[in-house]
């Protein structure tokens, strides 16, 4: 048993509140439960309850057992000075405030039928992979979705706190924002962080000023991943070398120590040296991106807009000086999507909030056009009868699972106490 649980049960009198007594036999009538503060201090803050014939207003303390009161020393403490009521599955102490008058106490397992406990067990009983696996499938479809829409709020809220401390690092640029977000995402799992290094490196105000050269910002882009610093004879490295000493003495950009780019267990398509080249030809098509994409709302549009490849070069090259098939190095519909997912709209929804706007129904119309994304986490939930059809509930599975499953969060989770209620 978890003290979560009588928090739950407190929370929405999962219990028979009709013959309510303390331990002591005083009855108890609960007028209002009080508010959960899920926060340091007693549990429930500002409740009303009658035991005889007086009424008591403060606040209450939920155990285990009545010995975790001075297990987790409250008796020391002055905030707990104003407690009313100390609800318990066991009593096995006598409790005193801190001027040695006793608290009341209600033993909660005698009022909580069979069935709700017996749930609770079952929902909570260890499975292979999460607790309501073999639950998930008796939710029903509107508990379903109004939790996925919270959760992929919640995602996003965390996806924007980033965005707002890049804010303010860049003075309020929201390109500068985008351009280090997009570069973060076109280096994927292995280079992403080292691209953002890279992308924070470079002042945007040069971008901006070389972006109509797209030799210049390949230049820039692959001198600060360290790819320029070998001697070779390809002419386009030579070319490349020369503009990116030129334009760090131009614009007395200091060279930072970077981690090397991985190439190793990348497919070709995926190799640093690609995905830096279509970054450069990106921002050299599409000039002043941001407030390009800040009002898109169709993931066509967003397609049109990323139709880019990798330069000319690199159409028959994936490394410097090494011949390949000749092959057009486009973005894949499949990496705009995760552009879309892992970039676009968390920065479109950062913004909107900024600007005191509300777009998550927009965002999540948006992602409902967005194919799944595939990984074992969304695997696994399809085989257990939670299937996603577009990348909104992609999102918001991935969320559940990190923030909820992970942590065994059930009774946070809308899914877990529908499932609670049912059993």
């Amino acid at each position: 048993m978890r003290e979560d649980f009588l928090h739950y049960l407190w929370k929405f009198k999962k219990f028979d509140v009709l013959n309510l007594k303390t331990f002591n036999g005083e009855q108890i009538t609960i007028i209002n439960v009080g508010q959960y503060l899920a926060l340091s201090g007693p549990d429930f803050f500002n409740a009303q309850i009658s035991i005889g014939d007086q009424k008591w207003a403060g606040n209450i303390e939920i155990h285990l057992k009545s010995s975790d009161w001075y297990v987790h020393h409250h008796e020391r403490d002055a905030a707990y000075e104003n407690v009313i009521l100390h609800v318990v599955w066991e009593h096995d102490s006598e409790i005193f405030r801190r001027d040695n008058t006793e608290i009341p106490v209600l033993e909660l397992k005698n009022y909580v039928d069979a069935i709700t406990l017996a749930n609770y067990q079952s929902l909570m009983r260890p499975k292979s992979w999460i607790f309501c696996e073999k639950q998930l499938k008796n939710c029903d479809e509107f508990t379903l979705q109004n939790w996925k829409e919270r959760l992929f709020f919640e995602r996003l809220e965390r996806k924007a706190k980033p965005i707002y401390e890049l804010l303010e690092q860049t003075n309020t640029d929201w390109e500068a924002v985008l351009f280090c977000l997009l570069a973060k995402n076109f280096g994927l799992n292995a280079n992403g962080e080292i691209f953002f290094k890279i992308a924070q490196s470079i002042p945007f105000s040069v971008v901006r000023k070389e972006s109509f050269e797209v030799e210049n910002l390949e230049s820039l882009l692959m001198g600060n991943a360290g790819l320029l610093n070998d001697e070779k004879e390809d002419t386009y490295f030579k070319d490349l070398k020369f503009r990116y000493f030129y334009l760090i003495h131009k614009y007395q950009i200091e060279k930072k120590y970077v981690e090397p780019v991985q190439f190793f267990k990348h497919r070709p398509d995926n190799f640093p040296t690609i995905r830096l080249s279509q970054l450069a030809n990106l921002y050299q098509v599409q000039q002043n991106l941001f407030s390009k994409i800040s009002t898109l709302n169709s993931v066509k549009s967003i397609y049109e807009i990323f139709e880019v490849s990798a330069s000319h070069y690199w159409q028959n090259h994936y490394q410097f000086d090494k011949l390949s098939t000749a092959k057009k190095k486009k973005l894949s519909k499949a990496f705009i999507d995760l552009l879309i997912i892992n970039t676009l709209i968390p920065i479109q929804f950062a913004y909107a909030k900024s600007q005191g706007k509300e777009i998550l129904e927009d965002l999540i119309q948006l992602l409902n056009d967005v194919t799944p994304e595939k990984n074992a986490i969304i695997d696994k939930f399809n085989s257990f009868g939670l299937e996603s059809k577009n990348a909104f509930e992609t999102q918001s599975l991935l969320q559940l699972k990190n923030e909820y499953c992970n942590k065994s969060r059930c009774l946070d989770c809308g899914i877990g106490m529908e499932l609670l209620k049912k059993s």
